[in-house]
């Protein structure tokens, strides 16, 4: 109010405004010493290391007879998702210790329904506090996760802050204590709750991990029965700060513990107290928790650690002082019992929704409580593939739930390819191959049986006469053409009768009697003989020109009569006439003209 009226006059001055942040810083300074825990009262079990030292066989062993070698109980949680998350309530008994001293023990007692959702152990100060050895108020790590409920948990060195047992938050292995054997709660996936003893194969099992895990100090009640005197001899080893494992046994104190009832449900509870002087020892928190109906609890930090939070507000009266002696403050611990808000299973809802008061909303194609479950997953058959947008259909496929071939003439994914089949082809509605009616083949069904062959993939020889060609379909031998192969067979036969005439020309030709001479060699000889022919009648012509020259030069030669020549003749024989002599006289002029 005085920050909000400061603010509201504007003649304040700076002067003022700095003073005013000066008090308001130192009294933050000073409301934080105040929430500093001197850590005084101090419940711790062991002394210098945390844990027995003996094994998991050990308290196997040691165990009563009763239980065999089952060394913890499990026990079914609840899971009323319309119940609220919690039910809180305030105690205030009277409680009567060994001596029968009646003491008032105030307290909290709460119920969780659906633990499985509703329950995380938190590291300090949020995810990785362990590690950093951390510290930090309950108030302060419940807002991490925004908890109804926030309650201490288990126990830490008070000199380094590390956490100490087993500690598993959220489905995460934070701490693994390698097998020291004290009382344990946990929450597996299944939700099944589990209290007891663990063998460090336990803690790590992975057929049905634990979810959430914590351990305490001393096993309060197994089976409903109190189980303190079994707890002491399986976890006693060493003495704690306050004494030895007895009187941190029997001191009255605050104490916090975790159990179940008979529902399943979470059993919260704390006593305000302070060591030595109020509260309750642990025989009177066991007891105190059988007549609430308990079935098993466990013991968790106590003494100044005991801080419950209610709606993010401190709700119990804190035994540590604080810096100024006459407040208690609430102690810085380490991990936290949360309850929260129902968380869907898984948180994020599988991926596939969202979570809305611990129900996943899932999206479109996505169903079950964690939303990972596909709406298609039963529809799609022997034939699909169901995904968030619904069945996805194998190659030839189709309908909402895939059990539909491709339709004629289309194949493929989604059926929608276009099949390239001719002659009315069918096609694999898989892959689109062609299967050929009878009478035609290849790839796509486009040709014709050759001639000669018929049937489905012309493997069938004609049975025709002759050899001649068969329908391609029947193999009937009474068939005709059409078109191309009409033109193709013409062609053929026309083709075939020039070759085979050709051929018997050229039989008839090898078989007929050849002739002396070769048409060749009769061309040469006619040649010869033509040439020879030309050439005699040449020299005839030349000769009639020459006599024809000759006998007009003989115009005046005398005629002798043939008798007197023939008289001369023999006269000429008779007288050795000679026989050169011309028969035939030259005039005198002819001679002349000759010489």
């Amino acid at each position: 109010m005085l920050y909000r009226g400061l603010m509201a006059k504007s003649s304040v001055n700076l002067d003022q405004i700095s003073l005013f942040l000066i008090c308001l810083g130192a009294c933050l300074c000073q409301c934080k010493d105040i929430r500093h825990s001197l850590d005084d009262d101090l419940l711790l079990p062991y002394t210098k290391s945390h844990g027995p030292s003996h094994s998991h066989r050990h308290v196997r062993d040691c165990q009563p007879i009763a239980h065999g070698n089952v060394t913890h109980e499990t026990w079914a949680a609840s899971k009323h998702s319309n119940s609220p998350v919690f039910k809180s309530n305030i105690f205030i008994s009277s409680i009567t210790d060994d001596s029968g001293v009646n003491r008032w023990a105030i307290g909290h007692i709460t119920e969780v329904h659906d633990p499985l959702r509703s329950v995380s152990i938190l590291e300090p100060g949020g995810p990785g506090g362990c590690e950093r050895n951390q510290r930090e108020l309950v108030e302060l790590t419940a807002k991490t996760r925004k908890c109804l409920i926030a309650q201490n948990g288990g126990y830490f060195s008070t000199h380094t802050g590390q956490c100490l047992g087993n500690v598993i938050s959220d489905g995460k292995l934070v701490m693994n204590s390698e097998g020291i054997q004290n009382a344990q709660f946990g929450i597996r996936k299944d939700g099944t709750l589990v209290f007891g003893y663990l063998s460090e194969e336990d803690v790590l099992d992975q057929v049905n991990p634990f979810v959430q895990l914590i351990s305490g100090v001393v096993w309060l009640l197994r089976n409903g029965e109190i189980y303190i005197k079994e707890s002491i001899q399986a976890e006693c080893d060493k003495t704690q700060e306050t004494g030895n494992f007895k009187y941190f046994v029997d001191v009255i104190s605050a104490r916090t513990a975790v159990g179940h009832d008979a529902e399943g449900k979470l059993i919260l509870f704390h006593v305000d107290g302070q060591t030595g002087t109020r509260g309750m020892n642990l025989w009177q928190v066991a007891k105190f928790l059988k007549d609430q109906n308990v079935i098993n609890a466990i013991n968790l930090d106590g003494g100044g650690s005991a801080t419950y939070v209610l709606n993010g507000s401190l709700a119990n009266y804190p035994s540590d002082q604080c810096a100024t002696p006459k407040w208690r403050c609430p102690r810085a611990v380490s991990t936290v019992l949360c309850v929260h808000e129902r968380l869907c299973q898984p948180e994020d809802c599988s991926g596939h929704g969202h979570c809305v008061e611990g129900q996943c909303v899932c999206q479109q194609g996505w169903g079950g409580t964690g939303c990972a479950n596909l709406t298609c997953q039963s529809e799609c058959g022997e034939h699909g593939i169901c995904t968030e947008n619904g069945c996805v259909c194998d190659a030839g496929w189709m309908g909402l739930n895939c059990s539909q071939v491709c339709a004629a003439g289309f194949y493929g994914d989604g059926c929608n390819q276009t099949c390239t089949c001719a002659n009315g082809g069918s096609c694999d509605p898989v892959h689109g191959r062609c299967t050929c009616p009878a009478g035609f083949h290849g790839e796509f069904c486009e040709k014709e049986c050759p001639l000669g062959f018929y049937g489905l993939n012309c493997k069938q020889p004609c049975q025709c006469q002759d050899m001649c060609p068969c329908n391609a379909v029947t193999g009937s031998c009474n068939t005709t053409y059409q078109g191309e192969r009409n033109f193709s067979l013409h062609r053929a036969g026309h083709c075939l009768a020039t070759q085979m005439w050709r051929e018997w020309r050229q039989e008839e030709e090898a078989h007929a009697p050849r002739p002396y001479l070769s048409e060749q060699s009769w061309l040469v000889v006619c040649s010869i003989l033509a040439t020879s022919l030309l050439a005699s009648l040449a020299g005839n012509l030349i000769q009639t020109c020459r006599k024809s020259k000759a006998r007009g030069q003989r115009a005046d030669y005398s005629y002798l009569p043939l008798g007197e020549i023939n008289g001369a003749v023999e006269r000429g024989r008779l007288h050795g006439t000679k026989s050169g002599k011309v028969l035939f006289q030259q005039e005198d002029y002819d001679s002349q003209d000759s010489s």
